[in-house]
């Protein structure tokens, strides 16, 4: 079965940086592009960053444009978020997907920003 594996949350100061990783199994990994979306409290899920299966097209949204960098590594079996000059705003958790709307969600990973 599918499994998506979400890990490098915590907590950090309004301009510092984090490495979110998750690993996939249970399918063609390389066969996917794959998506980072978040949830804040009271809101939505709402879409973060996607890659293509090779990793040569990449497409954000626009609250995280020119800060956020997504990247996969189809040897692991696993796809980054470098998260840089993080906002208060940023906070939620968040969570890889096979894209577009595959319906597998990982546990998900908590990032807070905060002072």
């Amino acid at each position: 079965q599918v499994q998506l594996v979400e890990s490098g949350g915590g907590l950090v100061q309004p301009g510092g940086s984090l490495r979110l990783s998750c690993v996939a199994s249970g399918y063609s990994f390389f066969s996917y592009a794959m998506a980072w979306f978040r949830q804040a409290p009271g809101e939505e899920r709402g879409f973060v960053a996607a890659i293509n299966w090779s990793g040569d097209s990449t497409n954000y949204g626009d609250s995280v444009k020119g800060r956020f960098i997504i990247s996969r590594d189809n040897a692991k079996n696993t796809v980054y978020l470098q998260m840089n000059s993080l906002k208060p705003e940023d906070t939620a958790i968040y969570y890889c997907t096979p894209y577009p709307a595959s319906g597998y969600w990982g546990q998900g990973t908590q990032v807070t920003v905060s002072s």
